[in-house]
């Protein structure tokens, strides 16, 4: 009878085990973002899942779990099952400076994560209100010499590219300008119209309109070269001024440590083919991102290239997280 009950017993485990294993076979493949929706990177995970449905034959959603500067959606893709059906689509600086500016992370970058593909790059650029009396960031330099009490420049997060890009624009123009952070990109471009902050500094994505309607005025974009989008508005660079050349972030997709790799593989060319569609790159292109498609072992040479990159600024700097 014993020995029934037991043969009993570890039957219905294995039937539970296979049901379990079912059902997350038929779960849907999550795309996490750390933003709310609404925004670009939350239209670039929209246009992703639309593509991988079909690609993949399977259900893909898109959820959204922001707060804690992106770091909220990290762990929970750090802690979810490594079956390649929880997929962090978001941005690079997270794993490259939240290192060097956080005392404490719940998250290693290197030990907790596989670096599956390179989606899109995210130019930046810097603009003041259309009624401001400079027009170029040379005018701008000039002018804020003369009057360094306004030396107020809006952003929308400290620790990342554009905070350690603005410092070493205040290094070398010999002005300190302070940064002012927003809860996101519509109150910053409002405040930037409004001529309450002399200048900021953004994504191209949620100043790119405003550029085009007059409603303020691109200076100069990030990094060494002009934009498709603005062909007339110089770089930084071509201003005199190299402290932007690394400001652009971008976007990228990452699968928990321990993901097989044949199941990592399968992804990465998901994912890639999804960024040569051309519905997807014209749907990227137009929300004033530019839309790369490299693999994974790119994606984590970049991102090194990037941390040696930053490292020195971010430590003579002096600046620490406090969130």
């Amino acid at each position: 009878m014993a020995s029934f009950l037991k043969t009993l017993f570890l039957g219905a485990s294995i039937a539970l085990i296979g049901a379990a294993a079912h059902a997350d076979n038929n779960a849907p493949i999550r795309l996490i973002i750390g933003v709310p929706p609404g925004g670009a990177l939350d239209n670039l995970a929209r246009s992703l899942a639309e593509d991988l449905r079909t690609t993949l034959k399977e259900p893909v959603l898109v959820e959204s779990r922001p707060g804690a500067s992106t770091r909220i959606s990290i762990e929970a893709v750090k802690t979810a099952r490594p079956d390649g059906r929880t997929i962090l689509i978001g941005a690079t600086p997270p794993f490259v400076l939240f290192p060097m500016t956080y005392a404490r992370l719940n998250y290693d970058v290197d030990k907790d994560f596989i670096p599956v593909a390179h989606l899109a790059n995210v130019p930046c650029v810097v603009s003041a209100g259309a009624d401001q009396p400079f027009k170029t960031i040379p005018e701008y330099v000039a002018w804020i010499k003369k009057n360094p009490a306004n030396a107020s420049v809006g952003l929308t997060n400290l620790g990342g590219g554009l905070h350690f890009s603005l410092l070493q624009l205040s290094k070398a123009v010999g002005v300190p300008l302070t940064p002012v952070t927003y809860k996101g990109g519509a109150p910053l471009a409002t405040d930037i119209i409004g001529n309450h902050v002399p200048m900021g500094t953004d994504a191209l994505a949620s100043q790119l309109e405003l550029h085009r309607a007059g409603k303020l005025r691109i200076l100069g974009v990030a990094g060494t070269k002009r934009l498709s989008w603005l062909p007339d508005v110089p770089t930084i660079k071509e201003s005199g001024y190299d402290a932007f050349d690394r400001a652009n972030a971008s976007y990228a997709a990452f699968v928990p440590a321990g993901t097989p790799k044949e199941v990592v593989a399968k992804l990465e060319t998901a994912l890639l083919a999804a960024m040569r569609n051309p519905q997807v790159r014209g749907q990227v292109d137009r929300m004033g991102l530019e839309p790369t498609g490299l693999p994974g072992a790119e994606l984590k040479r970049i991102m090194a290239e990037d941390r040696v990159y930053w490292r020195p600024i971010v430590q003579a700097s002096g600046f620490k997280s406090e969130d």
